[in-house]
């Protein structure tokens, strides 16, 4: 029995016990470059009767699983109205078109006509723009819009009724005129009951016109240059005409400074510098560049050549010898107006080898005029601020060159003063009164005039000390200067970084180093404040006067030897006020106490006053 006979059921159908090979066989493929169908692999039983009808290619059997009969197969009629993709295959219509580029800060041209041309395909109702390549246009030209379907303003797409000559259409904001078509175009117009009717021209491009003057051959500016130039080609002598100018003339210049008033709006007094060659009767006028003026400037406002007094318009200057008059060293003596192509130039001013020709050839002696002149004052450019990176001294450096160099210190100073090192004792002036409380050490390092403030603390005090302020140089945000040597005395305050400190009291070293010093620190010399305080025995009748004055004002009973603070009352009284410095000094020339006793023996102290 047949086991194709038999219907595709459960039970009724048998696998082949010798078939050893069961994966999914390929059944698709690619030949001729069209994807197919593969029956390779198809095994059926088809009847020879079957095959005959399958050869007919009019019909197509189909099953009916209720009767068997075959029916008509479907999408065999040719429908009436081809699809546009069948009907209008390979089929463009093309047009020539153009649109105006604006073309700004031109003095030749407002406008650029850029020619294109508009290709609509009848297939699939797509537009494509392309613009021709013109050498050396200096454009990117090329595809201008990519082939697909152009929108219009209401929503819906271009088609081919929108498109007609000696109309405009406006394509992404880019209005285009269509000026002509082509053959095809034309008769597919033609066959829809359109007439497109006659073309037009494309305008004149304003470029173009220009770019081809430039490159034609201009005729010879005289007709007189043309003959000379023939007579010479056949043999005939050079004339000679300018030999004994340029032989007696040959670069002698006459230099003069010339004015002009321009009346327009952005205009003003504007001056120049006119060079006269004497040899060809020549001259140029060059613009005097200034600075910050707010107009453009050019290195020459006339290039050389002869300037005419009044130009002669002719009929054909080709054909026809210009008589013009130009202008001579006596038309160009100082105080004259010329005009220059339409600006009258006021001549006020020359050089003296100009003075002298006149002088000397002319008997002209010339007087300059003068024309007060604005100056132009640069202002200085402000230095930037400190941003807080590094030193001052490197910031200033980036600012004022492009490749800054490295600060320079005072060799010399550093070398006479690295070894030494101030230091005082100071307090931080301040509105809180725990902070007045602390105790610093200000070191002053005179190499480099850089500071360094340490905080002492007691033992379980709960402030933690070391160091306060970095070492580096401070200013005075007062005389926005760094802080010198001088300014670290006893009694001085210093600010740094905010921070107030008042200096009350320096060691031996620093007593030492100022007292050798008295020029540098005249606050602690000895005879410098001895000086000071009989200064003002001159309002008394002398020296020994004023002393006993002083000693009047301290109590007898107080014996030789008394405090400090007694001699400095008494001395009030009078009128004198020490620094804390000078107070310092002399109480360490003169103490006699001990354990912080600040004590003076008067004797001792009249002595030194009196031979001071």
């Amino acid at each position: 029995m047949d086991s194709s006979k038999l219907p595709k059921l459960p039970g009724f159908s048998f696998n082949d016990p010798t078939k050893t090979n069961f994966h999914k066989h390929q059944m698709f493929a690619v030949r001729d470059g069209h994807m197919t169908e593969s029956t390779k692999f198809h095994q059926e039983n088809a009847s020879p009767q079957l095959i005959d009808e399958l050869r007919n290619s009019m019909t197509q059997l189909a099953y009916n699983t209720s009767s068997g009969k075959p029916k008509t197969p479907d999408n065999v009629a040719i429908p009436r109205n081809p699809p546009a993709w069948i009907k209008y295959d390979r089929q463009v219509l093309r047009f020539n078109a153009y649109f105006q580029e604006p073309v700004h800060e031109s003095s030749t041209e407002n406008f650029r006509v850029r020619k294109c041309v508009i290709m609509f395909h009848l297939d699939d109702e797509t537009t494509y723009v392309t613009e021709p390549r013109v050498e050396n246009s200096g454009i990117p030209q090329g595809v201008f819009i990519k082939k697909h379907r152009i929108p219009k303003g209401d929503g819906t797409y271009f088609t081919w009724r929108d498109f007609a000559l000696k109309t405009n259409v406006n394509m992404y904001g880019r209005v285009f005129r269509i000026v002509d078509c082509d053959e095809f175009t034309r008769n597919f117009y033609e066959e829809q009951g359109i007439d497109l009717g006659s073309g037009e021209g494309f305008p004149d491009d304003r470029f173009d016109m220009t770019r081809l003057m430039v490159n034609f051959k201009q005729p010879p500016e005289d007709a007189m240059d043309v003959k000379e130039y023939n007579e010479v080609k056949l043999g005939g002598g050079h004339p000679n005409r300018n030999l004994r100018s340029f032989v007696e003339n040959d670069r002698k210049v006459l230099s003069f400074d010339v004015m002009w008033n321009d009346t327009s709006y952005d205009g003003g007094i504007k001056f120049y510098k006119m060079n006269y060659y004497l040899f060809d009767q020549t001259m140029e006028i060059k613009e005097l560049r200034q600075v910050n003026t707010g107009n453009e400037t050019f290195p020459m406002m006339l290039r050389r050549m002869k300037v005419p007094k009044a130009p002669i318009l002719t009929p054909c200057p080709a054909l026809a010898l210009r008589n013009e008059e130009y202008y001579i060293p006596n038309d160009l003596v100082l105080g004259n107006t010329i005009q220059v192509y339409g600006k009258d130039l006021l001549v006020c001013d020359c050089d003296e080898y100009t003075k002298r020709w006149y002088r000397e050839e002319l008997g002209i002696e010339v007087k300059p005029v003068h024309i007060p002149r604005s100056k132009n004052i640069m202002p200085p450019n402000p230095i930037p601020p400190h941003n807080g990176y590094g030193t001052e001294e490197d910031s200033i450096g980036n600012v004022l060159r492009l490749q800054p160099n490295a600060p320079k210190p005072d060799m010399y100073k550093m070398f006479d003063n690295d070894q030494h090192i101030l230091r005082f004792e100071a307090k931080l002036v301040s509105s809180n009164p725990e902070d007045e409380l602390g105790k610093f050490i200000l070191s002053f390092y005179p190499g480099d005039d850089t500071i360094k403030v340490y905080q002492v603390v007691d033992k379980n005090s709960g402030v933690v000390g070391g160091k306060f302020l970095e070492r580096r140089k401070f200013k005075n945000p007062y005389s926005n200067q760094y802080y010198q040597q001088k300014d670290c005395v006893i009694g001085n305050t210093l600010i740094l970084q905010g921070y107030r400190f008042l200096l009350v009291h320096c060691d031996e070293y620093t007593f030492t180093f100022m007292e050798e010093r008295p020029s540098e620190y005249p606050q602690a010399s000895i005879p410098m404040i001895l000086r000071k305080i009989m200064g003002f025995s001159r309002k008394y009748g002398s020296p020994q006067e004023f002393l006993v004055l002083v000693l009047r004002n301290i109590d007898p009973s107080l014996g030789k030897n008394v405090q400090y603070k007694v001699f400095l009352e008494a001395l009030e009284k009078l009128g004198i006020k020490l620094t804390l410095q000078e107070e310092a000094s002399l109480i360490r020339k003169w103490n006699k106490g001990s354990q912080g006793q600040y004590i003076i023996n008067l004797e001792e102290a009249y002595n030194a006053l009196i031979n001071a």
